[in-house]
């Protein structure tokens, strides 16, 4: 499992035209799932990103989670951050997870994260989605 969060003032998901999902201050989680992954996987990675200190302190420091300040997170799911692209220009996916491995191991992350007290919006599995941010920092990290 891999993700991709970014500190965000806010972000926004669209489909065809309709916002499905948005945060306001917190973080957007960019997130993949290959075909190793479990629900141990899940609930690890979900658990990290809840106790994530990329938020500063009064000082000025990354002390604080997006637990600690009380943020929200939107949750998308990304099964292109699983590419290989050892061959070639173009990428290829044979580890990333198909739909019905991929959507319950997604949904699971969201429930997890949820459960460690941060707000969760997410997109539509599957679908073609327009994502929209403002990056804060800009902050980003790479798990996985």
């Amino acid at each position: 499992m891999r993700a991709v969060i970014q500190r965000v003032s806010r972000a926004d998901v669209t489909v065809d035209g309709a916002v499905v999902g948005a945060c306001g201050p917190g973080l957007l989680v960019l997130l993949g799932v290959a075909t190793c992954d479990g629900i141990e996987e899940a609930d690890r990675l979900a658990v990290k990103v809840s106790r994530l200190r990329i938020f500063e302190n009064d000082d000025g420091k990354f002390d604080r989670s997006i637990v600690d300040v009380g943020g929200e997170a939107l949750v998308v799911s990304q099964f292109t951050l699983i590419a290989d692209t050892t061959k070639g220009n173009r990428p290829g996916f044979p580890g990333a997870a198909r739909p019905e491995q991929a959507q319950p191991l997604f949904e699971r992350f969201c429930a997890t994260l949820a459960a460690q007290g941060v707000p969760v919006a997410n997109g539509v599995f599957g679908a073609r989605m327009s994502v929209e941010l403002v990056n804060d920092g800009p902050v980003t990290i790479v798990l996985g």
